[in-house]
Protein backbone atom coordinates (compact mmCIF):
# COMPACT_ATOMS: atom_id res chain seq x y z
CA UNK A 1 0.00 0.00 0.00
CA UNK A 2 1.56 3.41 -0.98
CA UNK A 3 1.25 6.04 1.39
CA UNK A 4 -1.23 8.91 0.78
CA UNK A 5 0.62 12.35 0.46
CA UNK A 6 0.28 15.07 3.31
CA UNK A 7 -2.82 17.33 2.12
CA UNK A 8 -1.75 20.94 0.48
CA UNK A 9 -2.28 23.94 2.80
CA UNK A 10 -5.14 26.21 2.42
CA UNK A 11 -3.14 29.23 3.70
CA UNK A 12 -1.43 31.17 0.60
CA UNK A 13 2.06 32.38 1.27
CA UNK A 14 2.21 35.55 2.34
CA UNK A 15 3.68 37.09 -1.15
CA UNK A 16 0.68 35.48 -3.07
CA UNK A 17 -1.56 37.94 -4.52
CA UNK A 18 -4.48 38.12 -2.70
CA UNK A 19 -7.77 36.63 -4.24
CA UNK A 20 -9.55 39.64 -5.81
CA UNK A 21 -13.65 39.61 -4.75
CA UNK A 22 -16.36 40.38 -6.98
CA UNK A 23 -20.10 41.65 -6.83
CA UNK A 24 -21.38 42.93 -3.52
CA UNK A 25 -18.61 41.43 -1.57
CA UNK A 26 -16.18 43.94 -3.50
CA UNK A 27 -18.11 46.84 -2.86
CA UNK A 28 -18.57 46.27 0.85
CA UNK A 29 -14.85 45.62 1.12
CA UNK A 30 -13.61 48.26 -0.73
CA UNK A 31 -16.32 50.61 1.66
CA UNK A 32 -14.33 49.19 4.40
CA UNK A 33 -11.48 49.93 2.95
CA UNK A 34 -12.32 53.74 2.45
CA UNK A 35 -13.58 54.11 6.49
CA UNK A 36 -10.14 52.41 7.50
CA UNK A 37 -8.49 54.97 5.46
CA UNK A 38 -10.65 57.54 6.85
CA UNK A 39 -10.07 56.73 10.53
CA UNK A 40 -6.15 55.99 9.70
CA UNK A 41 -6.01 59.80 8.55
CA UNK A 42 -7.92 61.05 11.22
CA UNK A 43 -5.85 59.15 13.49
CA UNK A 44 -2.61 61.37 12.23
CA UNK A 45 -3.66 64.20 14.04
CA UNK A 46 -6.10 62.58 16.76
CA UNK A 47 -4.03 61.78 19.97
CA UNK A 48 -5.52 58.68 20.89
CA UNK A 49 -7.40 57.03 17.81
CA UNK A 50 -4.35 54.75 15.99
CA UNK A 51 -3.38 55.01 12.73
CA UNK A 52 -1.40 52.15 12.21
CA UNK A 53 -4.26 49.41 12.46
CA UNK A 54 -6.72 50.94 10.54
CA UNK A 55 -3.67 51.96 7.44
CA UNK A 56 -2.99 47.66 7.73
CA UNK A 57 -7.31 47.39 7.41
CA UNK A 58 -7.67 49.41 4.46
CA UNK A 59 -4.81 47.75 2.92
CA UNK A 60 -5.76 44.28 3.39
CA UNK A 61 -9.04 45.38 2.02
CA UNK A 62 -7.79 47.23 -0.93
CA UNK A 63 -6.28 44.48 -2.01
CA UNK A 64 -8.93 42.15 -2.20
CA UNK A 65 -11.30 45.06 -3.99
CA UNK A 66 -9.25 47.85 -5.53
CA UNK A 67 -5.48 47.14 -7.11
CA UNK A 68 -5.54 51.08 -7.42
CA UNK A 69 -6.31 52.01 -4.18
CA UNK A 70 -4.01 48.87 -2.63
CA UNK A 71 -0.88 50.47 -5.22
CA UNK A 72 -1.75 54.01 -3.88
CA UNK A 73 -1.45 52.82 0.10
CA UNK A 74 1.85 51.41 -0.99
CA UNK A 75 3.66 54.18 -2.68
CA UNK A 76 2.19 56.78 -0.56
CA UNK A 77 4.85 58.34 1.57
CA UNK A 78 3.35 57.80 5.07
CA UNK A 79 1.91 54.90 4.72
CA UNK A 80 3.42 52.88 2.21
CA UNK A 81 6.47 52.05 4.81
CA UNK A 82 3.71 51.15 7.61
CA UNK A 83 2.08 48.30 5.40
CA UNK A 84 5.52 47.24 3.76
CA UNK A 85 6.88 46.45 7.37
CA UNK A 86 4.14 44.58 8.10
CA UNK A 87 4.55 42.58 5.38
CA UNK A 88 7.58 41.52 5.81
CA UNK A 89 6.93 39.77 8.93
CA UNK A 90 5.17 42.22 11.29
CA UNK A 91 7.58 44.22 11.75
CA UNK A 92 7.63 48.08 13.56
CA UNK A 93 9.26 50.55 13.08
CA UNK A 94 10.98 52.46 16.15
CA UNK A 95 9.94 55.73 15.24
CA UNK A 96 6.20 54.19 15.24
CA UNK A 97 6.62 52.61 18.62
CA UNK A 98 7.48 55.54 20.53
CA UNK A 99 4.64 57.32 18.74
CA UNK A 100 2.70 55.30 19.94
CA UNK A 101 3.85 55.26 23.26
CA UNK A 102 3.76 58.64 23.71
CA UNK A 103 -0.08 59.14 22.84
CA UNK A 104 -0.67 56.24 25.31
CA UNK A 105 0.93 58.27 27.83
CA UNK A 106 -1.08 61.30 26.99
CA UNK A 107 -4.40 59.30 26.86
CA UNK A 108 -3.49 57.90 30.43
CA UNK A 109 -2.87 61.05 31.48
CA UNK A 110 -6.57 62.31 30.35
CA UNK A 111 -7.92 59.21 31.61
CA UNK A 112 -6.90 59.55 35.37
CA UNK A 113 -7.48 63.44 35.38
CA UNK A 114 -11.15 63.21 33.35
CA UNK A 115 -12.16 59.82 34.36
CA UNK A 116 -15.29 59.93 36.95
CA UNK A 117 -14.00 56.17 37.71
CA UNK A 118 -10.84 55.00 39.31
CA UNK A 119 -11.96 51.64 37.58
CA UNK A 120 -12.58 52.72 34.03
CA UNK A 121 -8.94 54.56 34.78
CA UNK A 122 -7.44 51.68 35.80
CA UNK A 123 -9.06 49.15 33.01
CA UNK A 124 -8.19 51.73 29.77
CA UNK A 125 -4.49 52.12 31.02
CA UNK A 126 -4.05 48.69 31.80
CA UNK A 127 -5.26 47.79 28.17
CA UNK A 128 -3.03 50.40 26.55
CA UNK A 129 -0.16 48.77 28.93
CA UNK A 130 -1.12 45.00 27.25
CA UNK A 131 -0.84 46.82 23.52
CA UNK A 132 2.59 48.56 24.09
CA UNK A 133 3.93 45.82 25.47
CA UNK A 134 2.83 43.27 22.48
CA UNK A 135 4.10 46.72 19.98
CA UNK A 136 7.29 46.50 21.84
CA UNK A 137 8.00 43.21 21.23
CA UNK A 138 7.42 43.22 17.27
CA UNK A 139 10.72 42.84 15.48
CA UNK A 140 11.62 46.37 13.89
CA UNK A 141 12.57 46.76 10.38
Amino acid sequence: MEPTPPPTPAVQPQDAAPRRLRGPARWLMMALAVVALVLAVAGVVLPGLPTTPFVLLAAWAAARSSPRLAGWLERHPLFGPLILNWRAGGRVSRRAKRSAAAAMTVCAVVLIWLSPSRWGAAAGIGAMACVLIWLWRRPEP
